[in-house]
């Protein structure tokens, strides 16, 4: 078995969701893995992965149905600790959750066809995010 790892560089600001497909194809492509798992895992409690189609009604409706679940402005013990404002925002990404395991065939993404990978900025403030993708198999 052969492991791959790479990064994937991003700057984003809240609720940013960006389209990172073609960056964990890529990580896929350098890997020459033909058979086996990408993962791609978010360091940090704010930030968050996972799969959508990628068009503008979903952008939009996203971060509507987070705000219904996590508002933002509500009270949440999270702020006792460290007054920083972003309680919803570690709420939002524990429920999308910071990593996707994806499989791969033929040295592909076995992605549906409107499925893209997304990254989730779920922080209240800009960040320099480093995803870690890591490629397993043979």
């Amino acid at each position: 078995m052969v492991i791959y790892i790479d990064k994937i560089g991003l700057k984003t600001g809240e609720m940013d969701i960006v389209d990172i497909t073609s960056d964990a194809q890529a990580a896929v492509d350098k890997s020459g893995i033909t058979n086996g798992v990408a993962c791609i895992f978010c360091p940090g409690s704010t930030g968050a992965v996972t799969t959508m189609e990628y068009e503008p009604g979903l952008l939009q409706d996203l971060p509507v149905v987070l705000d219904r679940i996590a508002p933002r402005g509500e009270y949440y013990r999270h702020e006792e600790m460290w007054h920083d404002g972003n309680g919803h925002s570690h709420i939002r990404a524990s429920i999308i959750g910071p990593d996707i395991d994806v499989p791969v065939e033929g040295g592909k993404l076995q992605l549906g066809t409107w499925q893209q990978i997304v990254f989730v900025e779920c922080d209240v403030r800009e960040r320099k995010r480093t995803l870690l993708v890591h490629v397993f198999g043979e």
